[in-house]
């Protein structure tokens, strides 16, 4: 399993976790489990590939992550959608966004730029190409007013961050 697909499944779980009350925590244990993989990988190739244990730890950080941090991302996400009530974006495009702020914020191995391209290309598989320009827009400004000595397609490597495995 890439880290793209490991990428794509944390937004499905964060995305879950959306219409639900359970924990971070209730939700991994339910569905990151092979056998869980097993069911919805004969609907959905996504989950054909249980991810190894690099994947699953880097999908349990950034799932219980997001949860544990969601009010401070929705509060960025609604900042930076001006003239958008967070009430009205789509919960795709919140899932996809939170993951992405998270992965910025606090995950040091992800470089910005990679974070940015892997949720715009998410995205395409799930939105609207005016909801794709949408996520990006908010990501980059987001980028360029918390992060001002970072251009958004700059990787943060050269602050000697480790960005293996990133595009596998």
């Amino acid at each position: 399993m890439t880290r793209t697909n490991a990428r794509e499944i944390a937004v499905h779980f964060v995305f879950e976790l959306s219409f639900s009350q359970e924990s971070a925590q209730c939700l991994l244990e339910e569905f990151l489990t092979p056998e869980a993989f097993a069911r919805l990988g004969a609907e959905e190739p996504l989950y054909a590939k249980f991810p190894d244990a690099k994947q699953k730890a880097y999908i349990v950080e950034l799932v219980t992550g997001v949860y544990r941090h969601s009010d401070e991302l929705n509060g960025y996400i609604e900042t930076y959608a001006q003239n958008w009530r967070f009430s009205r974006i789509d919960r795709v495009a919140v899932a996809i966004m939170r993951c992405s702020m998270y992965e910025i914020l606090y995950m040091d191995d992800v470089p910005t730029s990679a974070s940015i391209n892997e949720a715009v290309e998410i995205a395409k598989g799930y939105e609207t190409p005016e909801a794709c320009a949408f996520i990006n827009g908010i990501l980059g400004t987001f980028v360029r007013e918390r992060f001002p000595e970072t251009e958004p397609a700059a990787d943060r490597a050269a602050d000697g961050a480790h960005t293996e495995g990133d595009g596998e």
